[in-house]
């Protein structure tokens, strides 16, 4: 009933509590006519963004233990060559630059090299010696060729901002770097059909469609230093996958180079080529095991004139369910994010940044809405119409509604900031899942009484498990499980794999919605593939590298 006007990052903004009366809620929306949200949180604490600078700080736990200590059945392959100074001269002739490739057999690069041996979560490390980056198609293709020929192991590298170590070597593989890849190649604005080099970082593409009044129709926490190449590898799905789809449907083409060094000329720019097989949807989640991606074609969708963020409060998951219900039914084409998040996720993003609450008091859960249209009064009209009701309904215990471009990226820091923060401790167990969505918090509720009973709960050093919380896209039915923890310690591990896999299985869910499955879920892939479709993946892994060169050790 009552509105408020109080202070909220420095603007004004209007609060909404109980019941909100008809003729109030117009006034609490306004519409937002600029589309930015670039310089919100990051997940990766320690990688560098677009301007080569680093956002945040390490994860405080300082030693990351080598791969191949952390997984001991995992053993090297002896068919792989061992580098040689004669390999490494080869590359530097072939790519010329010295900042080309990073030598540590022919002298100490420890230092240069600890980046590319090592993830962002500071879980998985290598022991690669050389690192080259190529700066086009053809020298990819020359690379592979001869690491083919001389049977040296390779991975492909982007931004390395994975969370499942799929990016990072495990013994001495070879990192292809795709960092100096990094040209929009072309955009034609009227199909929407943007052309990009692999190693183009997310944030600068949007940034380049934005003064083109266009959209990447993906978003990640990681945009300031996750490339498209990596984007496209692991299929991710982020926070525009509501509104926009998945990677599969917005590739319009594929440039990529086999393990042989053949180039897969696969750039089509049309939105219909029904002339065969569609092979470039190999390459989209394979993780560079079949090949490394040099070039994309996507469609691109105009960027929405009309934006608008709210930010609730709810009592129960039952609550959150409901509330998505209705904003599929009310708001429908104009809805574009609907993220969820649990109280205790909320709250340990407060004690990391000590930042004012969007709200007063404290809830179970808490869900951001986005919605983006090209008509300001219908969208406007269409949300009025959805705050009544959740309100009216005690859905919606209590929220706000950003006013300005300020206070929406205030309010997506909530949630993008949330795997920055979890980190703040030491390492955080994560786990990307699509579970039906009935059942979709009751997986984080058993979760939390399994590893409290085992006593790794706890507020002080003794205990491992800082908490375990539960966030995500509601939009998708994909849950993120994450205990953030004081250190890695196999007795949480050992908590909560594999039975996390056996639950989600039970269920028909997927082990991994988003994130791929690199070396953490390879052990796991039967949960969510039977052996015929496990049977055919290495079929393909077979045909297109037969050595197995490509990414060895990881999923397939």
């Amino acid at each position: 009933m009552a509105l408020h006007l109080q202070t909220f990052s420095g603007c004004a903004r209007r609060r909404v509590f109980n019941k909100v009366a008809p003729c109030a809620v117009s006034r609490l929306v306004g519409p937002i006519r600029v589309q930015v949200r670039w310089s919100s949180a990051t997940t990766e604490p320690h990688q560098p963004d677009a301007a080569g600078t680093l956002k945040g700080e390490p994860s405080s736990q300082k030693h990351i233990e080598f791969t191949s200590v952390s997984y001991p059945n995992i053993k090297r392959n002896d068919r792989f060559a061992t580098l040689t100074l004669e390999h490494v001269n080869y590359f530097k002739g072939l790519l010329g630059v010295e900042s080309a490739v990073i030598d540590g057999v022919s002298k100490d690069a420890t230092d240069d090299l600890e980046p590319f041996n090592s993830d962002w979560m500071r879980k998985y490390r290598g022991h690669t010696k050389l690192v080259v980056k190529p700066g086009s198609t053809q020298e990819v293709s020359k690379v592979l060729k001869y690491c083919n020929e001389n049977m040296l192991a390779v991975v492909p590298q982007g931004g390395n901002s994975g969370l499942v170590g799929g990016s990072v070597p495990v013994f001495d593989e070879i990192v292809v770097s795709t960092s100096r890849m990094n040209k929009i190649r072309s955009f034609d604005e009227v199909s929407g059909t943007l052309v990009v080099d692999a190693g183009c970082i997310l944030e600068v593409v949007d940034k380049f469609l934005q003064e083109n009044n266009h959209i990447f129709p993906l978003d990640l926490g990681a945009k300031g230093s996750c490339q498209i190449g990596g984007n496209v590898a692991t299929n991710a799905g982020g926070l525009r996958l509501l509104r926009y789809g998945s990677l599969h449907g917005n590739t319009l083409g594929i440039e990529a180079v086999l393990a042989d060094g053949t180039v897969v000329d696969d750039l089509s720019k049309l939105r219909k080529n029904n002339t065969g097989y569609d092979l470039k949807q190999l390459f989209i989640g394979s993780e560079g095991t079949i090949g490394i991606i040099t070039g994309i074609s996507i469609l691109c969708p105009q960027r929405s004139k009309a934006l608008n963020v709210a930010f609730f409060g709810l009592e129960s998951f039952d609550h959150v369910r409901r509330a998505f219900k209705e904003a599929k039914g009310q708001l429908s084409e104009i809805l574009s994010a609907f993220e969820l998040m649990d109280g205790h996720s909320q709250d340990l993003v407060h004690t990391v940044t000590k930042k004012k609450r969007p709200l007063e008091g404290k809830h179970s859960f808490y869900c951001l809405i986005e919605t983006s249209g090209s008509n300001t009064d219908h969208d406007t009209e269409k949300l009025e119409k959805f705050l009544e009701f959740a309100m009216e309904e005690g859905i919606v215990s209590d929220g706000v509604l950003a006013q300005d471009e300020t206070q929406i990226q205030s309010l997506w820091s909530w949630r993008e900031g949330i795997p920055e923060c979890l980190g703040h401790w030491g390492g955080v167990y994560k786990y990307d899942l699509s579970i039906p969505i009935k059942e979709l918090y009751t997986l984080v509720e058993e979760t939390r009484e399994r590893l409290t009973l085992a006593g790794l709960v706890g507020n002080d050093e003794k205990y491992p498990v800082v908490g375990i919380v539960g966030y995500g896209h509601m939009g998708d039915s994909n849950l993120h499980l994450n205990v953030p923890t004081r250190r890695f310690d196999k007795a949480v591990e050992n908590a909560l794999e594999p039975w996390v896999y056996e639950w989600v299985a039970k269920r028909e869910g997927s082990i991994s919605a988003e994130h791929g499955l690199g070396i953490a879920k390879k052990p796991y892939i039967g949960y969510s593939r039977n052996e015929t479709m496990i049977a055919l993946m290495k079929q393909i892994k077979n045909l297109y590298d037969s050595n197995g060169i490509m990414n060895p050790y990881k999923y397939i």
